[in-house]
């Protein structure tokens, strides 16, 4: 019975989670009329008004690195959408000093939240994002959570160097 329970609790942890994460776009209008081209929150410029997909340089101008909250930037930066791309922007390891950064996916809320690293996938190198930095395109309406994995996870451990998106398929408008 107990398992029961916190296998209940767990799944609305976690659903709860998702749906937050999915609609933590502040500046989102809804109710009558809201959500349209005409009367868009953003005006007629919204980015995902006539584009199939956009760009997003991860962190912004700050780029991928260590010291900067990116789930608040993941937060600010939403919704995003089906397609959309992740932009991994950050220094190539350096032999005069300097911490090299990586980009990890995740598998699961739980290795995310615990910044388990044993089954997670290396998506970037520490010298893919460098340039141009190295492009992650959203394929599904799933939760994908990164994290820096290098120096066995101690930049996500801190809390800073993850975060999770939830990309939500656009709507016919």
């Amino acid at each position: 019975m107990a398992l029961a329970n916190a296998q209940s609790f767990l799944f609305l942890v976690v659903f709860s989670f998702m749906f937050v994460l999915s609609m933590a776009n502040f500046n989102y209008g809804w109710g009558p009329g809201k959500l349209n081209k005409t009367n868009c929150p953003y005006g007629n410029n919204h980015p995902n008004a006539t584009q199939t997909s956009n760009k997003f340089n991860v962190g912004g101008f700050e780029n991928w690195r260590y010291g900067f909250d990116y789930m608040d930037w993941a937060r600010k930066s939403g919704p995003f959408f089906v397609n959309d791309t992740l932009v991994f922007k950050y220094d190539a390891p350096n032999p005069n000093g300097g911490f090299p950064h990586s980009v990890y996916l995740l598998p699961n809320y739980w290795s995310f939240i615990k910044c388990d690293l044993r089954r997670a996938k290396r998506i970037a190198n520490p010298n893919q994002g460098a340039g141009k930095g190295f492009e992650f395109v959203l394929r599904k309406s799933q939760p994908y959570f990164f994290a820096c994995g290098e120096h066995g996870g101690i930049h996500c451990n801190n809390g800073t160097m993850k975060f999770v998106v939830m990309p939500l398929k656009r709507w016919p408008f």
